[in-house]
């Protein structure tokens, strides 16, 4: 994920501080759900330099995803964002088959980048159809918008929403800065809740803006950046589980949180801290990914 890019060169000095809760948070503060759901995973599964880590050796790549499901409990779909195929659709689903696993599929890029949002009707149907196709394995579709993609634009994501059943599992991705100006996102916060849909938490070096820390519904989206398992990586992730325990305590009943890596390799250790730590500190039982 190049948003919010940084350098290993200037991390150093950089404030990753987790800022304080929006006040508009949702959360109830009265109900604490007995068992909050956790899904941790990675933004794709095709990923060489996991055979012998992750993947037992030999493993060719057509078996990756076979791998990937017995060791994870969702992932970003992003392939959808590319080209939407009902066929490989159907063979995911197939593959998670037996498994607690959650797909998150992207929306297409032709909804939120071709049209941007404008005449999406017959698109909007076509997608929310063919990701059916996933069955129980469907988690928390998300869709981001482009970074030119601003608040003059406000009325598109309005009729976009209300194109959406309310509850609809998913979230959009916010990256425009303007989004974040305090009116603008008092505005956009209650078109959000009025639906019970989300917006995205993005965790990243030089947007911190994204790291709005406002809960429109009950599931929490977190896209977590990393850099090249730097110390700060570690603390960014010590962070959020006390943050996500607070959470819970809240009212929050689910939370997918997706680890991106400049350099793939190092993904799956972060995966494997977290888990562990999510473990230890929330008393849940996620599998451990026991990498090699």
């Amino acid at each position: 994920m190049n948003f919010g890019h940084v350098s290993q060169e200037e991390i150093e000095g950089l404030d990753f501080t987790l800022p304080n809760d929006h006040p508009q948070s949702f959360l109830p503060t009265t109900t604490k759900v007995s068992e909050p759901k956790i899904f941790v995973g990675c933004g794709k599964w095709g990923i060489p330099e996991w055979v012998g880590p992750l993947y037992p050796e030999g493993t060719k790549e057509k078996d990756y995803l076979n791998h990937y499901v017995k060791q994870f409990n969702s992932i970003e779909l992003n392939g959808t964002f590319y080209r939407l195929s009902r066929s490989s659709l159907e063979s995911w689903a197939t593959v998670a088959e037996g498994q607690d696993f959650l797909y998150c599929p992207k929306w297409s890029q032709r909804i939120s980048h071709f049209k941007r949002l404008e005449d999406v009707e017959e698109n909007t149907q076509y997608f929310m159809d063919s990701v059916a196709l996933l069955g129980p394995h469907l988690g928390c579709s998300f869709l981001t918008l482009p970074p030119n993609f601003g608040p003059k634009h406000f009325e598109r994501v309005k009729n976009f929403i209300n194109l959406l059943p309310e509850g609809y599992p998913t979230q959009i991705e916010f990256r425009h800065k303007d989004w974040f100006e305090e009116s603008v996102f008092t505005e956009l916060v209650g078109d959000l809740k009025a639906r019970r849909l989300g917006a995205v938490i993005t965790d990243v070096a030089l947007r911190r803006d994204a790291l709005h820390m406002c809960l429109t519904c009950p599931t929490a989206f977190i896209r977590f950046n990393g850099y090249a398992l730097h110390t700060t990586d570690f603390e960014r992730l010590d962070a959020w589980i006390t943050r996500l325990a607070k959470w819970f305590e809240q009212g929050l009943e689910k939370v997918y949180f997706f680890m991106h890596q400049e350099n793939e390799a190092h993904t799956i250790v972060l995966c494997d801290y977290f888990i562990k730590k999510v473990n230890s500190r929330l008393g849940v039982n996620l599998q451990a990914l026991n990498l090699k």
